[in-house]
């Protein structure tokens, strides 16, 4: 599985339906787990970005896929990253030149 950390920030849409933010992620959890994307972790943040999601894809076409499907709601703007575990990067390391 692929780790994906994904930064949000609330549209005016979003804004204006604060309250229902929390039920909203709930939904995102079980249409990610339909779609085979295992939501790690939902966290409301405080700062420049509003939400983190930390979650898990097969592919890279799935977390593609789960974040339009998040985006095209019109509640969020979003950046997804690509996050490497440890085990992960030591093999990326092992091929530096």
């Amino acid at each position: 599985m692929k780790t994906f950390v994904t930064l949000y920030n609330f549209t005016d849409q979003g804004l204006h339906a604060i309250k229902d933010s929390v039920k909203r992620a709930e939904a995102a959890k079980i249409a990610a787990a339909q779609s085979g994307v295992k939501i790690k972790d939902i966290l409301w943040l405080q700062g420049q970005y509003d939400l983190v999601v930390v979650a898990e894809t097969p592919d890279d076409a799935a977390a593609n896929a789960f974040s339009i499907s998040m985006l095209k709601a019109g509640n969020l703007r979003g950046q997804t990253l690509r996050a490497f575990t440890a085990t992960e990067m030591a093999e990326i390391l092992e091929k530096v030149v």
